[in-house]
């Protein structure tokens, strides 16, 4: 019984590991670098193309110009961005 006992307690240890390994979302902050096309600058490295980038409506509607600082969530996979919110100055 006591082999059982320890089969399932790391089952259920890979198990928890798995999901706690996999990033479902990410907050993540980022420049505009160009509006037409949209592209976002997170990195030195990386700058993603509009594809993967979803803009929610609030922000839409007040715009975003070169050189915004952007909020955004990551989601699962990092394929897809949306961005929340920008940082206002003031």
């Amino acid at each position: 019984m006591r082999d059982m006992t320890d089969i399932l307690n790391l089952i259920k240890k890979i198990a928890i590991d798995a999901v706690n390994s996999q990033k479902l979302t990410d907050i993540v902050y980022g420049t505009v670098v160009s509006t037409s096309p949209l592209k976002v600058q997170i990195d030195q490295k990386l700058i993603l193309e509009e594809a993967h980038v979803k803009v929610t409506r609030a922000v839409k509607d007040y715009g975003l110009t070169q050189g915004d600082i952007v909020t955004m969530i990551r989601a699962h996979g990092g394929q897809q961005y949306l961005i929340i919110d920008k940082e206002v100055v003031e």
